[in-house]
């Protein structure tokens, strides 16, 4: 293969939307480094084909040894960071945990910006690179129930928007995605956090944990929610956060995403709060 591919690192590849990203760029010419929080999903994306560092964003260590493969791999080439994987921990913001909070900050908040602060000098020597961050929806818009997933979008999406405004007069695009609701693992990943930290029973909501949110998280249909869209949709506009000569600051994904931007604009707060607190 040839040498001057351009490089790319992905964390959380080892479903959903990492997943897709990382075999469609592969497609397109780049050289993936698709890393895995587990080392047995790094083995599979091996044997597929991919590279694949193990990189857990709770376990500082793992964040620096595959930043370190990948360099070492490249001979210090690094022309994308594409921070992704990241997990929800449902619940009312009553009866989450104060450690809940700091473990889902670790996951989806501290570990991408010391991920981020070392890649920053590798594209500052080579005169440019691209740090796109995986927001959400729900970055800018709250919803019910999911107060910690929240919280650390929130913050990521004001650390991105400063570092964008810093990185201005560097040859470094800052950029956020902002999807809504795409197929992936993601709700089956969220009951497990839910399990571990939520003491549902007990709560003063305990009818509602009953009756409504544990059998969104334990439903069993196959069918997609409204809206839904595969992990392509945001393929799609990676590549072009990636590969476009001017990158958008960020990209909406999904009619949920524009719509809750929109509306989030132009609706009275009273009335904003109404329409989300439907849900």
């Amino acid at each position: 293969m040839p040498e001057n591919r351009p490089v790319v690192l992905i964390t959380g590849c080892s479903s959903g939307i990492g997943l897709d990203a990382a075999r469609a760029l592969a497609a397109r010419g780049w050289r993936v480094f698709a890393s895995c929080r587990r080392p047995e999903d790094c083995a599979r994306r091996i044997a597929e084909g991919l590279e694949s560092p193990h990189l857990d964003y709770t376990d500082p260590p793992t964040i620096i040894s595959a930043l370190d493969e990948v360099l070492a791999a490249t001979g210090g080439r690094l022309d994308a960071l594409y921070n992704n994987g990241a997990h929800a921990t449902p619940g009312a913001v009553e009866d989450l945990p104060t450690d809940a909070l700091r473990a889902i900050f670790e996951a989806n908040f501290f570990g991408w910006h010391a991920l981020t602060r070392r890649v920053l000098p590798v594209m500052r020597a080579q005169g440019y690179g691209r740090v796109v961050n995986c927001s959400s929806v729900l970055g800018f818009t709250p919803m019910k129930w999911r107060g910690a997933y929240v919280a650390s979008k929130y913050a990521l999406e004001g650390l991105t928007h400063v570092l964008r405004l810093e990185m201005r007069d560097t040859p470094i695009h800052v950029v956020l995605i902002e999807p809504g609701p795409i197929t992936s693992r993601f709700r089956a990943n969220a009951a497990l956090h839910f399990e571990r930290w939520i003491d549902w029973e007990n709560s003063p909501r305990a009818g509602q944990y009953r009756d409504s949110l544990r059998k969104r998280l334990y439903a069993r249909s196959t069918k997609p929610d409204r809206f839904e869209l595969p992990p392509s949709a945001v393929t799609a506009k990676l590549i072009h956060a990636l590969e476009s000569p001017r990158p958008k600051a960020r990209y909406f994904v999904t009619t949920p995403t524009w719509a809750m931007a929109i509306l989030g604009r132009i609706l009275p707060l009273r009335l904003f709060d109404w329409l989300v607190a439907k849900g």
